[in-house]
């Protein structure tokens, strides 16, 4: 008993320590300070405390967005989820720190709830209850955005294959490689052509080429597809029959891919279905061999 208290003591003081030296001021590393200078250079002047800032909730995950920026974590991958689900960075952090907090609640919670059911259980559950809440609530709002982003991505991919045709019968038409952009981006106002025709609303605002805003929205939101389209304008700019060939081979490109995961989810729907029926056969079975097998035992 008296190793025990001291492992767990031993534990604890070790968790204590991190989390001070996690939480105290501490000189970056030249990795960590260019991460910082590159994270306060997409964010852009600063013109005052944002909207969200006025909760306590918005605080909290501002001085947490702030934590992550000292330290050098960028955590790009999440951050592009994010941007294809148009969420808050500083809210996506304010709820994984509130979903821990209360994860180190309702450990002990249910363990007070089994305890007065009468259950003998050690006293040192509760702790270990209360930390894998903790950790599981955390990591929650990461498993949510993550299956959110990947749909929303299966929707923007199969509207930029086409919003490719579109542009490519723009090209057709006579339009420059500007006019057909923004016309094909105009035909609807679902949400993945107004992120498209607002990159290229911003481009014409700040000067830059078209193809170059849609490379860096598709940085920004991690579709690669975009990114191969802007390198692949930028080399054909000047030649409109290579761009409506470049562009109709990529939509039908996109397009194969798409019918082939389609194909792949369904094989795999299938796949569940018969083991299903195979799991109700042989329960069926059991139950109809359940009676006879019992008398031959019994006999």
């Amino acid at each position: 008993m008296l190793a025990l208290a001291g492992l767990l003591g031993a534990i604890t003081g070790i968790g204590i320590y991190a989390l001070i030296r996690a939480l105290a001021p501490s000189r970056n590393s030249a990795a960590a300070t260019v991460a910082q200078i590159d994270a306060l250079r997409a964010q852009g002047p600063v013109a005052g405390p944002a909207p969200h800032a006025t909760d306590l909730r918005g605080r909290i995950g501002q001085r947490i967005a702030a934590f992550y920026l000292e330290q050098g974590w960028e955590l790009r991958s999440m951050r592009a989820d994010l941007a294809v689900l148009d969420r808050s960075w500083e809210s996506f952090l304010a709820t994984k720190l509130l979903l821990g907090a209360a994860g180190l609640v309702f450990g002990p919670f249910l363990y007070a709830l089994v305890w007065q059911l009468g259950f003998g259980i050690s006293p040192i559950v509760p702790v270990w209850l209360a930390l894998v809440c903790a950790g599981l609530f955390f990591m929650l709002p990461d498993l949510e955005v993550r299956r959110d982003a990947a749909d929303k991505r299966k929707d923007l991919r199969r509207v930029i294959a086409a919003y490719l045709d579109l542009v490519s019968m723009n090209l057709a038409g006579g339009r420059g490689l500007p006019e057909a952009l923004m016309a094909a981006a105009d035909v609807s106002d679902g949400w993945a052509l107004v992120r498209i025709r607002s990159c290229l609303n911003d481009a014409r605002i700040t000067g830059i080429s078209q193809w170059v805003a849609l490379g860096r929205l598709g940085a920004e939101l991690g579709i690669e597809e975009l990114q191969d389209l802007s390198v692949a304008l930028g080399l054909v700019a000047d030649d409109g029959a290579k761009i409506r060939e470049s562009l109709a081979s990529r939509a039908e490109t996109m397009r194969h891919r798409e019918l082939a995961e389609i194909e792949g989810s369904a094989g795999e729907n299938s796949q569940s279905m018969l083991v299903a029926q195979l799991m109700l056969a042989a329960g069926f079975l059991v139950f109809l061999m359940f009676p006879a097998a019992m008398r031959v035992f019994q006999a």
